[in-house]
């Protein structure tokens, strides 16, 4: 049976919405001992913009461990330019963003980057990566900074604790679950979320939905291209569709109609209409062609997984 892959965004948010999870998660990649791991909460994935026209940071999952560190983890489907200076940027903004004008330099966290990638970032056979701030002899500086890069495409050698992580995140069937021989609670519980999701009928049904729309829409750009339309034409009309759909949905959002309704009322795909709520309400001071950016990048996300 096919089941809904750790790698679409909602069902990444929902495994670790789990706090067992959370605490397991962190515990074997970051070489922690669970025991010493009390809580790990959830916390807003915005970082502090000191100006107006700053770069603003989002994270894709911010969390607070009860040592007072902070964590980043980002899962990166797609290969990115620059992805790292684009990690340590955000790594230098969550390590500056606490400290305030005339406050004292001892009130800077620790802070960790974990970035979850589908796609080769070096030619390495390694395929957890952990860096720090150290002396050419090796002897370290400090620990306040941490990089962690995972490489979930590459071959395991079954002897690190992100080994079931990494085939967690790779599975596609339920017979990848069953061969993930889970030695710790916190991946059973991951396990069992999975199993959950992929078996509630109404959230099974949108995914598949969207899976089909989108190589659906894929066949019909090839289609275009191979007629010899100009694609960049195409694509702004596509654009223009989708800023239209995105002032709409303000407007029923205004007027208090749920996500289901403004779905049902526009005609349009529930899972999508779903997103560009959540992209609203979660950044109220997003104009319409920034929602529509971050809504292009999420339907390539989930492209590249059904391809």
């Amino acid at each position: 049976m096919e089941i809904i892959s750790m790698k679409t965004d909602y069902a990444y948010r929902e495994v670790f919405s789990h706090e067992n999870v959370r605490k397991q998660f962190l515990s074997d990649v970051m070489g922690i001992p669970l025991g010493e791991i009390r809580r790990v909460r959830v916390v807003t994935p915005f970082l502090w913009k000191r100006r107006a026209r700053q770069k603003q940071g989002i994270l894709d999952m911010a969390l607070e461990m009860d040592s007072d560190a902070k964590v980043n983890v980002e899962l990166q489907v797609r290969r990115q330019s620059a992805w790292t200076k684009r990690e340590l940027f955000y790594l230098a903004k969550m390590f500056t963003e606490d400290l305030r004008a005339g406050q004292d330099y001892g009130k800077l966290r620790r802070c960790v980057s974990i970035g979850l990638l589908d796609f080769k970032l070096t030619e390495r056979e390694k395929y957890h990566s952990v860096y720090r701030l150290r002396e050419e002899d090796g002897t370290e500086l400090t620990d306040l900074l941490e990089v962690h890069i995972v490489e979930l495409c590459k071959a395991l050698n079954g002897t690190e604790a992100v080994d079931d992580w990494i085939r967690l995140f790779n599975a596609e069937s339920e017979e990848d679950l069953k061969m993930i021989k889970a030695r710790n609670a916190g991946i059973r519980e991951a396990i069992r979320a999975i199993r959950e999701m992929s078996l509630r009928k109404n959230l099974r049904y949108l995914y598949e939905e969207h899976l089909k729309r989108v190589r659906d829409r894929r066949g019909e750009d090839e289609y275009v291209r191979n007629e010899g339309k100009e694609e960049g034409r195409a694509e702004g009309r596509t654009e223009g569709k989708t800023l239209k759909l995105i002032s709409q949905v303000r407007k029923k959002i205004r007027k208090n109609n749920s996500a289901e309704e403004i779905a049902d009322m526009l005609e349009e795909e529930p899972i999508s209409i779903a997103r560009i709520c959540e992209l609203i309400r979660n950044h109220p001071d997003w104009d319409d062609e920034r929602i529509g950016s971050e809504l292009k990048e999420w339907e390539k996300n989930i492209s590249g997984i059904s391809g």
